[in-house]
């Protein structure tokens, strides 16, 4: 499982013009969903995620998490993650999972969040989809659940 992990001010995501999710200080996640990913996977990441020390504390350093600062977390589901762009100029989709098992996954991961106490907003599932994110710092995490980076 790879996450794109964005320090937002405000992020929203809008599906055939209409704004379905929006959240104000916090995290945007870009999550994509592999083959061999399972729930452990998600966990690992959502784990990982609600506590990344990204958010600066009084003296202006990297230190306070999501949970820390009580801010939102925006996730949306991005196969594009796991494009393959090695060969050609065209990426091959072949390493994501197939959309009934990313589904549950990302869905699992969302609720994963909200156990340990994140405010989960999210984007629709195989929807063509509109973000829009203001990224503060700009600070950009790049995750993998196997640990490849």
């Amino acid at each position: 499982m790879r996450a794109v992990v964005q320090r937002t001010a405000h992020s929203s995501v809008t599906v055939d013009g209409q704004k379905i999710a929006a959240i104000d200080q916090g995290l945007t996640v870009l999550l994509g969903v592999g083959q061999d990913d399972r729930e452990e996977d998600a966990s690992y990441l959502a784990e990982k995620i609600v506590n990344l020390r990204i958010f600066s504390d009084a003296e202006g350093k990297m230190n306070l998490s999501l949970l820390d600062i009580n801010g939102d977390l925006l996730v949306v589901s991005q196969f594009t993650l796991f494009g393959d762009c090695r060969k050609g100029r065209r990426p091959s989709f072949a390493a994501a999972a197939p959309p009934q098992v990313a589904e549950q996954l990302y869905e699992y991961f969302m609720e994963r969040c909200k156990a340990f106490g994140a405010k989960v907003a999210s984007g629709k599932f195989q929807a063509e989809m509109v973000v829009a994110l203001d990224n503060h710092g700009p600070v950009t995490i790049l995750l993998d659940s196997k640990r490849i980076f």
